[in-house]
């Protein structure tokens, strides 16, 4: 498939793509909040800047778009420069075992989240995180 976009406009619009405050991650912390589970956002100073952290708890918790982690139901790679995009989300998956594989070494309680599965299923998923925080507590 062919891109239907100029170079400029697809330049443009990849570059308007946010990695933190998305749609997804609002909706998600806004319901944690109300459901007074205190916690940091976006953590520069822990690997992988996770999307969630508690330190007390040890725990963190990633939201993982379709798109940029290589979701295997949703990501579909774009047809122009897709050598490039395959490495890249190659590389991004690569990323996400290295930073699951440092918590894990580290002792720490670590969540991923698909974004299909917010959109999805999310009472579950907020049940799951707080059931996962909780047990991360005892």
């Amino acid at each position: 498939m062919v891109d239907n976009l100029s170079k400029e406009t697809r330049r443009k619009n990849m570059q308007a793509i946010r990695s933190t405050n998305t749609k997804m991650e609002n909706k998600v912390f806004t319901e944690l909040w109300r459901r007074d589970i205190r916690f940091r956002r976006n953590v520069k100073n822990l690997i992988g800047k996770p999307d969630l952290a508690i330190k007390k708890y040890k725990v963190v918790v990633f939201l993982d778009s379709c798109f940029w982690h290589g979701c295997d139901l949703h990501c579909r790679i774009p047809e122009n420069n897709r050598d490039y995009w395959i490495n890249k989300l190659n590389r991004n998956k690569m990323r996400d075992i290295e930073v699951n594989n440092y918590y894990q070494k580290e002792g720490w309680n670590i969540l991923r989240i698909w974004e299909h599965q917010v959109k999805k299923e999310f009472n579950t998923v907020i049940k799951e995180i707080v059931d996962f925080i909780n047990e991360a507590k005892k």
